[in-house]
């Protein structure tokens, strides 16, 4: 069982950044490969960025080159920098396991970009 607190979402101007956090609990965290999800207005929860338990990633293409997933086993920590933000980011941000389990979606954190 992982149970998962979103942290880091606000108000950001276009070209902006944010970095987000997310913190694990449980004692297998290590083991889980580990994404951060958004949904923003009148669309589906999308993956925005995954991270396997070794560390490879996966970007979806339209936040490669912005966005850097990185987690810290050692703390339970999963983060998403995310760079040269854009209106289209602005949504709720959610981090779950990857692929997702239903028990781990939590509230999110809402990340608006505007100017």
């Amino acid at each position: 069982q992982v149970q998962l607190v979103e942290s880091g979402g606000g108000l950001v101007q276009p070209g902006g950044s944010r970095r987000l956090s997310c913190t694990a609990s449980g004692n297998i965290f290590r083991f889980y490969g580990m994404g951060w999800y958004r949904q923003a207005p009148g669309k589906e929860r999308e993956l925005v960025a995954g991270i396997k338990s070794g560390g490879d990633t996966h970007y979806v293409d339209s936040v490669k080159g912005r966005f850097t997933i990185s987690r810290d086993n050692a703390k339970n920590m999963v983060y998403l920098q995310m760079n040269s933000l854009k209106f289209e980011d602005t949504a709720v941000y959610y981090c779950n396991t990857w692929p997702p389990i239903s028990t781990g979606w939590g509230q999110g954190t809402q990340v608006t970009v505007s100017s």
